[in-house]
């Protein structure tokens, strides 16, 4: 049972059920203080104590599911037109592209708030209170005399780099909870950095050993390489994907500016206790390229410890050594199982298709789309199976076993399972998964319910959207009471390289069991709920709210009118 879970039925086996959520009240605009006129705001009110549902992390959890479970506020018959709409903008400076993450409790003076946290490419970080959307405080990860990183002559994030990739949350570390975030900046003369930083979460104060200069070298003659090392150049490298949180390590994963050289694919790991480097992995230490995009997701990790992640293009060998693995370990274009041991990251299994060299050429690799693991299932041998799903630029879905990735073959893929043709356009965003069903939005396709049956996804939709959604598609997370209520939100782009800055996005909710019945769409609420949209934005969940990052600010969702809240479903 996840922890939001078991925290939900314990505040409900004290009384709970009795609860009644008084919302009213007007939203706020955080750039001016003053209410926001194009709708009321959601105010959660009572003396009942704060909520212990938290998003710590990108996509809910470490298995990157998407899924929350403990939502008891919206539900399928609520979320309409009527009742659901904006109810506050959180006004920032700086894009938001990670993910929004949430903590039901942190103590700031002695009182508890709902807290959410922000952070943007203009490396500031930001706390908002959930409840009346009043800024509680604002860092700037920027060192002296120091600026954002410039679009280092790529348009993927412009015009500045700050902070690109979801942060992750301890909420036990530190005096009141640390957030960890990677940052880029650069000094007057020219000099480029990438750093992690732990943030108190009361204050948004630095904490002892915060923050630490990333820097790396790994044995390696590969690109990038001097004297025998391949080396870690601060400003070839943009922290896209999510960082995780395992074993109390934080895992660094990178990604190139577009595909400028030289570049390779890199795992650093840090302390979360100190903050100093605690490992050092590169998947293509004697080739080129191989990184970690993932469209913002982070690399997954089970409950064992094991961490799973897909590379891009890059170099891979397909002359193998006597264990399967290819001859100079260069992993591009893979699956890939890392594990961690005595200090030590190294590469345990892997899987890629057998025309990887063909599809690395082409720029047709599996590193696009992100990844998530399954709970464990049974097949219809009664065998427990534990399974990896990712899908990239070929549009094939690939169902891994991760007791036995599957490894290189050069005539047929040895894989658990591949789904083609279901997928209408590349993937560039990551799949979400609840009760037994997996969601997949590709570009210019539906989004698709895929559901799981004998530890199989089915070879074909149950159900899609009548809307299509525009590159890069749309990476779905899903709100629910257990396993009731289940809704899946997905952000609409304005379909313009995914970069626009006009007010062409729009957020959708369906009904998780059936995604032909869409429950709401702010184009419905008019202009009010339009916003400018970002490239791989990801809807955050909690408390009653959807959080929608943008160019701008933050746009909060929620319900219109006072409701009661539902009972916690185990």
């Amino acid at each position: 049972m996840s922890r939001p879970m078991f925290r939900a039925r314990v505040l409900f086996l004290v009384g709970l059920f009795a609860l009644e959520i008084a919302i009213s009240g007007c939203g706020h605009d955080q750039q001016s203080g003053t209410p926001d006129p194009t709708s009321p705001a959601v105010k959660q009110a009572g003396a009942s104590p704060l909520g212990t549902e938290d998003v710590l992390t990108y996509h809910n959890d470490n298995a990157r599911t998407g899924q929350y479970l403990s939502e008891r506020i919206l539900t399928t018959a609520n979320v309409n037109a009527a009742s659901f709409g904006k109810v506050s903008f959180l006004r920032v400076q700086g894009r938001v592209d990670a993910e929004p993450l949430y903590v039901s409790n942190v103590n700031m003076a002695g009182a508890g708030h709902r807290v959410v946290f922000v952070v943007t490419e203009h490396d500031l970080a930001y706390a908002f209170d959930a409840d009346n959307y009043s800024q509680l405080w604002k860092a700037s990860l920027l060192g002296m005399g120091e600026t954002t990183s410039d679009a280092r002559n790529c348009g993927q994030v412009a015009p500045e780099i700050g902070i690109t990739s979801t942060p992750v949350i301890d909420a036990k570390a530190g005096p009141h909870g640390t957030i960890y975030i990677v940052a880029m900046s650069k000094d007057r003369g020219g000099k480029y950095f990438q750093r992690l930083h732990a943030l108190d979460l009361a204050s948004g104060a630095e904490l002892p050993g915060s923050p630490q200069t990333i820097s790396a070298s790994f044995p390696g003659t590969g690109a990038g390489s001097k004297n025998g090392n391949v080396l870690f150049d601060p400003k070839q490298y943009e922290e896209r994907a999510a960082l995780l949180l395992l074993n109390g390590a934080i895992y660094t994963t990178w990604s190139s500016h577009c595909d400028e050289d030289p570049y390779t694919g890199w795992v650093i790991a840090y302390s979360a206790t100190t903050l100093k480097q605690a490992a050092v992995l590169n998947l293509t230490p004697n080739g080129n390229e191989g990184s970690t995009w993932m469209s913002g997701d982070g690399p997954a990790a089970d409950s064992s410890g094991n961490i799973y992640l897909l590379t891009a293009n890059g170099t891979f060998e397909t002359s193998l050594d006597p264990n399967g693995f290819p001859s100079r370990s260069d992993f591009g274009n893979a699956f890939v199982r890392i594990t961690a041991s005595g200090g030590k990251l190294r590469v345990a299994d892997y899987f890629t298709m057998h025309d990887t060299i063909s599809e690395s050429n082409t720029d047709e690799d599996l590193g696009s789309g992100g990844i998530i693991l399954l709970p464990d299932l049974k097949d219809n041998s009664g065998q427990n199976r534990h399974v990896a799903v990712g899908a990239g630029k070929d549009q094939i879905i690939y169902v891994a076993d991760r007791d036995s990735l599957g490894k290189f073959n050069p005539t047929a893929d040895k894989i658990y399972q591949e789904i083609p043709g279901e997928l209408d356009g590349l993937q560039f965003a990551t799949p979400a998964y609840f009760n037994n069903v997996v969601y997949y939005g590709a570009v210019r396709d539906s989004l698709k319910a895929f559901p799981v049956t004998n530890a199989r996804l089915a070879n074909a939709p149950s159900s899609q959207t009548a809307a299509k959604f525009e590159y890069p598609g749309t990476t779905p997370s899903v709100s629910a009471n257990g396993t009731s209520n289940g809704i899946v939100w997905a952000v609409e782009p304005a379909g313009t390289a995914g970069e626009s800055d006009d007010l062409a996005g729009f957020l959708h909710a369906y009904d998780a069991a059936n995604l032909a019945k869409e429950l709401y769409g702010s184009a419905q609420s008019g202009a009010g709920a339009r916003f400018a949209d970002n490239k791989f934005i990801t809807p955050m969940i909690a408390g009653g709210k959807v959080f929608v990052g943008t160019p701008t600010g933050v746009i909060v969702f929620g319900l219109l009118k006072s409701v009661t809240a539902v009972p916690a479903k185990p």
